[in-house]
């Protein structure tokens, strides 16, 4: 069986900490998926490496993933693009003009 080195395992670990995750506060054995209750409030918990330590709390997904993914809320900076005209011509899938 190969072995990776234990260099490359904690190097793997520790790219790992500093991670977010939310969790959905629900009692009982209710559905614990984040799309099923979209409203509830989410923990927000962080990874140390070890475990998972409480992190700060959210009131419910949409803020929770603002904090987990601040990046996609920003607008994007794409411009449309420009329309092009046609141009004169007899192209392949042109009809030809009557009297050409």
């Amino acid at each position: 069986m190969d072995e990776e080195p234990l260099s490359d395992w904690a190097e793997r670990r520790d790219a790992k900490i500093g991670r977010l995750r939310a969790v959905p506060l629900v009692t009982g054995e209710g559905p614990k998926g984040s799309h099923l209750n979209p409203d509830a409030p989410r923990a927000i918990q962080r990874w140390n490496g070890y475990a998972w330590e409480p992190h700060g709390t959210a009131a419910n997904l949409t803020e929770a993933q603002r904090l987990l993914y601040p990046r996609a809320a920003e607008p994007p900076t794409v411009t449309a693009p420009r329309p092009q005209p046609l141009r004169a011509g007899r192209g392949r899938h042109r009809k030809p003009r009557p009297g050409e």
